[in-house]
């Protein structure tokens, strides 16, 4: 990275800081999206807190997310995470990571649109399976029947709710970094922050 390119990210991420003020950025989308691993690179890179909403859930509840919806059912889930994010989101700025269900509530996608600017990581089905694969059991949805055909009924229900977003940006097989970099641009365009763009950084 050459000395110019590391101040005009610096510039970028100073101007969305500034213009973020207190809000929370908030990734939204499915699972296996890359919402933790992306939203941690995110907050290193704008110096914030990264908070995971499913961690913050299993603490909450003494009890995996599995265990949970095992031994509580996924209604008593569904309240416990509307209840941890609305938390969660009075003490931005940060970036939180938030469950694949988690915008589905309209209370929770209300909180926010008041408190924070939403991301939603958008990926290919082919993408999503190949990210879960490995962690099947990890995730509760997944559990029963044919995990490909869940996936997709999940992404028809879901992503018209997901399109409300205030941004969305593309989880794709690139490094990771990249991605950071597409969001931190994108929320610079729609917080009106004098974000430098890559042509006239000339990265």
């Amino acid at each position: 990275m050459t000395d110019t390119t590391f101040q005009n990210e610096a510039t970028e991420t100073a101007a969305v800081l500034a213009a973020l003020g207190s809000r929370s950025i908030v990734l939204v989308g499915m699972m296996g999206v890359g919402k933790s691993s992306i939203g941690r690179r995110l907050a290193t890179r704008l110096g914030i807190t990264f908070v995971d909403a499913d961690t913050e859930i299993e603490k909450a509840a003494g009890m995996s997310i599995t265990d949970i919806f095992a031994h509580r059912g996924e209604a008593d889930f569904r309240s416990g995470e509307a209840r941890v994010i609305a938390r969660l989101l009075d003490s931005g700025p940060q970036v939180l990571a938030a469950g694949g269900g988690a915008f589905m509530n309209d209370a929770t996608r209300e909180a926010i649109r008041t408190k924070g600017v939403s991301v939603w990581l958008k990926a290919e089905l082919d993408v999503l399976l190949r990210r879960i694969s490995k962690r099947r059991n990890e995730r509760p949805l997944l559990q029963t029947g044919d995990p490909e055909a869940t996936l997709r009924a999940l992404l028809v229900e879901r992503e018209p709710t997901y399109a409300q977003a205030d941004l969305t940006v593309q989880s794709r097989e690139v490094a990771h970094d990249a991605i950071v970099s597409d969001i931190i641009a994108g929320l610079g365009s729609f917080l009106h922050a004098p974000v430098l763009t890559s042509e006239k950084s000339g990265a």
